[in-house]
């Protein structure tokens, strides 16, 4: 079943025959990164290079390389036959195939792929908790791949156990498998290849799931077409079975009727799916689960979301593998979000969400088996409550024939699986406490009718009125009205920057607000972060809240000129008198001598906004004077000893990872989160204060258990290629054969580390390493994953990484060309006194077809349609198309390129479509310079119903975009209209053609303020230029002319 920890005991089997390897890992697409995390945790011998991700049909080099081959189905096409070809040059010896359900189908081009390669192997492992989705003939292709003709031929297991016979619609005669027969002998023979586990076997104490079935009635409207089509549908069966139909063939015209009724009876029960969804939101903090399977049914799902302002996930087809993963933690880790809207088929299988306690089905599906892998989802280990289940069925349309239809199917698979027969029981839920879904309204897709002349009158689009608003020159000379301006000399102005909309619509507050409780994301700019997807953000763990950002975007009032300056007793510097906190280091004034000592702050170790540490003002006011009863404790305490008094162990860290930081004043924001401890571990590693001495009755014990345990001085680590994890290696480069997320070190959780990690010497280099990682944007920390480096330092990598790339001369051509890469070929071609080729992507036409030419007819047509020219040695071996060099593999796309990093910088050189994915996969489409996370905001908009679309751009630093600009993203909104990828070296400065390195994502109005500020740069230099042409230059005068 599914939930029981299939992933693990497959895991450890393969490792059991680890030397037997290599292993091959054929998994969904969705599925990709989990099994990898699992294996780096399970598994910490394999090193960053044994485990290979195949992410493309021409990504094959690193498959002969590597120990552990990671496979996703979708890639298992009949075009594909490069890579086909790789997997059976392999010779896998262990071959994992999860969800192995995915063969069910004889023609399928997967299955045709597969069940060869896992005939071929050794040990083979086939993983599913729905070996048959509803009928017995989908077993077939599974147990031939592990016993050959051990149930007959195809034919002969047909006519055995799927009631195999010939079936007439009309006149035509088709045969018919669909059936099912001797399912008790077919049970007997299951159980001798087959182990199957139970939930009521496996978790005893796994809460009970609660089916319970919703029926209600809708309204005449809503109901119309999907009636109208039931009873055509009933007609046709009739028609059919009588053998009165008039059609030839009515096969075709049944299954046709059939998805017609489908879909619209997911368009008419939508208006009460969303009421039901709005009605489940007011109950707080419960957090449900929505399937469905029409993209009509998702967005209505996500519209009710949006219009109850509750935080939401969406994960369907469209959603990349990787992003999936990130959603899931969010949704498991925050609180805030309550609702996650998943389809049937792309989150129905192998995702983890028992944060979870009641799952929705708005749509049924074909077959039980994806309906209970959907119901699974949060029925599976680590559920620690009930899970409720409910199906919203509405009477009169496809529903009632679809759930008849999953309960007979149901039959059959229970008696082939389980040896008795299984229905989907599910409870009808009281009619009362459902009946407002009776009266619900009929929906309409939010864009048919975006546009119409009504939204002009109803408000949906901006006008030029607001716009025009929205520039009063009046909020100049006025404060904001909630601030008051104070005339005493030690006040002080803290009030935080403000937001263009907030300046133009003062105090009042729309629903949509950013500063509102339901909104699940803050769209307002944010300081600029040198790390844009820090490992809290990956994981799903709710960011601390981060300050505006400070810019001429919103005007306040000016401070006065300050009477006196006060100098700070921690920096010494000289501040402002109206300044409270010191401008260097956030260090609170001192107090004068007659007034009475502020209270501790509730935050007593640090400030996690400010760029520099916070001290309690009980300990970093010297000056104040202490009570007769502080200096009595004081003066009764215990001899401090060399090590001065442990207590104040914590403040005297702090004060010297203070000194350290104003020392070195680049101090990496995402490092000033880290619990206290782990600062105290920090400055004791850094300076020359030693820890503190331990608590004497512990103090025998810690020596005796840190004396047993090896000590380091020092480490280098290594990042995974495809996960978060960082391999830890001794000083000699090493493997220690132990991993961890660097999030767990800034969370304390020393739990999956090796003893040795419990001595503080040996977590003072993680710390270290978590801190200097942290400092490294995450397009640096993507470069330091992809080049498989260990290293000691990762700054010092990315320095030397950055220097010893290949460069490219500087061009001011944005992209290169095919014409760029013929000429080059040829150049190569030439020298080498070779011939050249054509190849493209396209891998079945670049291995039936290569046209070889000499150069000196290639010369005459350098550049071609169909693909890129490619030079070839004497020899007849390819030369690659980015170095030169030459190539490992001879044929397809792979034949191109001497390696993997050649073939992307190709493509990233190339095609700005290849480019901007890799800077949103990188970057996740957060603005480098304001911090707004754009991509977030387009997926809120689009989803959003149209009429809501303008409130939340109301609400965003988009808003000062033009009046036409704004307008289109409501009727029209694409991902182009919110952020761009900018160069940051510009393309007439030289840096075209570049790698990622130097691109970056920006908002569209950070990216249009940056435009706007080259152009004037480049008219500065043509003004500059034309000048110089005019004029002589008068540093001639001094050069001494030859005689």
């Amino acid at each position: 079943k599914m939930g029981l920890g299939k992933t693990v005991q497959a895991i450890s089997v393969a490792y059991l025959y680890r030397h037997e390897w290599p292993l091959l890992i054929v998994v969904p697409s969705s599925m990709k990164y989990p099994w990898i995390e699992e294996l780096e945790r399970w598994i910490p011998e394999l090193l960053p290079d044994d485990i290979n991700l195949v992410e493309s049909k021409s990504d094959i080099m690193g498959i002969s390389r590597s120990k552990v081959t990671v496979l996703g189905y979708g890639l298992l096409t009949n075009d594909a036959q490069s890579l086909v070809d790789s997997l059976k040059k392999q010779r896998f010896g262990v071959v994992i195939v999860d969800e192995s359900h995915y063969m069910k189908s004889r023609n399928a081009a997967r299955t045709k792929i597969l069940v060869p390669l896992i005939q071929n192997t050794k040990r083979a492992i086939l993983l599913t908790g729905t070996p048959a989705l509803g009928r017995p003939e989908e077993l077939f292709m599974q147990i031939d791949a592990l016993y050959p003709r051990r149930f007959g031929t195809w034919s002969e297991y047909a006519k055995k156990y799927c009631n195999a016979h010939y079936r007439f619609f009309g006149s035509r005669r088709q045969w018919d498998c669909r059936g099912a027969s001797h399912l008790d002998e077919l049970h007997q023979r299951l159980s001798e290849i087959m182990i199957r586990r139970l939930k009521a076997e496996v978790l005893t104490q796994l809460p009970a799931k609660i089916r319970q079935r919703i029926p209600f009635d809708l309204p005449k409207e809503a109901a119309k077409e999907a009636s109208s089509s039931l009873e055509k549908w009933e007609s046709l069966m009739r028609s059919v079975v009588s053998g009165g139909s008039e059609n030839e063939n009515p096969f075709t015209e049944v299954m046709g009727l059939i998805t017609q009724m489908y879909k619209q009876t997911a368009i008419a029960k939508a208006g009460a799916v969303k009421d039901y969804i709005k009605m489940m939101l007011e109950t707080e903090q419960l957090k449900f689960l929505v399937f469905a399977h029409h993209l009509s049914m998702l967005q209505a799902c996500t519209e009710a979301a949006i219009e109850a302002k509750a935080a939401y996930i969406r994960i369907d087809g469209s959603v990349p593998s990787a992003e999936r993963i990130q959603l899931v933690h969010r949704f498991q880790n925050d609180p805030e979000t309550r609702v996650a809207i998943l389809s049937i088929q792309a989150a129905g299988q192998g995702l983890t969400l028992t944060a979870a306690s009641h799952v929705v089905f708005a749509e049924l599906y074909w077959n039980p088996g994806h309906v209970k892998q959907a119901e699974d989802r949060a029925h599976r280990i680590g559920q620690t409550s009930s899970v409720h289940i409910h199906y919203l069925i509405a009477k009169g349309t496809f529903d009632m024939v679809m759930w008849a239809m999953l309960n007979r199917k149901e039959s059959v698979t229970g008696s082939t699986l389980n040896g008795r027969k299984e229905y989907l029981r599910a409870e009808e839920a009281d009619k009362e406490k459902w009946d407002f879904l009776n009266f619900a309204q009929a929906w309409t897709p939010s864009d048919s009718n975006v546009g119409d002349a009504a939204d002009e009158k109803d408000g949906v689009f901006f006008s030029h009125f607001e716009k025009d608003k929205q520039h009063d020159i009046r909020n100049f000379f006025s404060p904001a009205s909630d601030k008051k301006r104070k005339k005493t000399d030690d006040a002080s102005i803290t009030s935080s920057p403000r937001t263009p909309s907030q300046d133009q619509r003062g105090t009042n507050q729309s629903p949509h607000s950013p500063d509102s409780a339901n909104q699940e994301e803050d769209f307002r700019p944010q300081v600029k972060r040198l790390k844009q997807a820090s490992p809290l953000s990956r994981h799903g763990v709710k960011r601390s809240p981060t300050m505006t950002l400070a810019t001429p975007r919103g005007l306040s009032a000016r401070p006065q000129t300050p009477s006196q300056r006060w100098s700070c007793p921690l920096c010494t510097f000289s501040n402002s008198g109206l300044l409270l906190r010191c401008g260097m280091c956030e260090t609170p004034r001192a107090q004068k001598a007659h007034s009475p000592p502020a209270p501790p702050s509730p935050s007593a170790s640090l400030s996690v906004s400010s760029p520099c540490l916070t001290l309690p003002d009980s300990e970093e006011d010297d000056s104040t004077p202490k009570t007769p009863s502080q200096a009595g404790k004081k003066e009764e305490g215990k001899d401090p000893g060399p090590h001065g008094d442990p207590a104040d162990a914590p403040s005297r860290a702090l004060i010297s990872l203070f000194i350290y930081f104003f020392i070195f004043p680049s101090p990496p924001p995402s490092f000033l989160s880290l619990p206290a401890d782990l600062f105290l571990i920090e400055a004791q590693a850094v300076m020359i204060i030693p820890p503190s001495p331990p608590v004497a009755n512990d103090a025998r014990e810690s020596e005796r258990a840190h004396d047993s345990l090896p000590v380091y001085d020092s480490l280098k680590f290594c990042a995974s290629k495809n996960t978060d994890r960082i391999y830890i290696y001794s000083k000699g480069g090493l493997p220690l054969n132990c991993n961890f997320v660097p999030l767990d070190i800034r969370l304390q959780n020393w739990d999956d580390l090796p003893p040795e990690f419990s001595h503080t010497e040996n977590q003072r280099h993680l710390v270290r390493f978590v801190r200097e990682w942290s400092f490294l944007t995450a397009m640096k920390q993507r470069m330091v994953r992809k080049s498989g480096r260990v290293f000691q330092n990762p700054m010092l990598l990315v320095d030397e990484l950055m220097h010893t790339q290949r460069r490219h001369s500087s061009t001011k051509r944005q992209y290169l060309s095919k014409q760029e890469v013929a000429q080059t070929s040829l150049s190569a071609a030439q020298r080498e006194g070779g011939t050249v080729r054509s190849i493209n992507k396209d891998n079945s036409s670049s291995l039936k077809t290569f046209i070889m030419k000499p150069c000196s007819q290639a010369d005459k047509e350098p550049e071609t349609d169909t693909g890129y020219l490619q030079a070839l040695d004497a020899g007849g071996t390819p030369l690659c198309l980015s170095c030169q060099k030459p190539s490992v593999e001879t044929s397809g796309w792979a034949g191109g390129f001497c390696s993997a990093g050649c073939m992307e910088e190709l493509q990233l050189r190339s095609s700005r479509g290849y480019a901007r994915s890799r800077v949103l996969e990188t970057e996740q489409g957060v603005c480098q310079s304001c911090g707004l996370n754009a991509r977030q905001l387009y997926l809120r908009v689009r989803d959003a119903p149209h009429t809501h679309r303008k409130e939340i751009l109301d609400n965003t630093w988009l808003a000062q975009l033009p009046l036409k600009q704004l307008n289109e993203m409501i009727r029209h909104p694409v991902e182009g209209h919110f952020w761009q990828v900018d160069h940051i070296k510009p393309v007439y400065s030289g840096g075209g053609q570049c790698l990622l390195d130097n691109l970056q994502t920006l908002c569209t109005v950070c990216h249009r303020m940056r435009t706007s500020q080259q152009a004037k740069e480049r008219s500065l230099t043509k003004r500059g230029e034309a000048a110089s042409k005019l004029s002589s230059d008068i540093t001639r005068f001094f050069v001494k002319k030859s005689d």
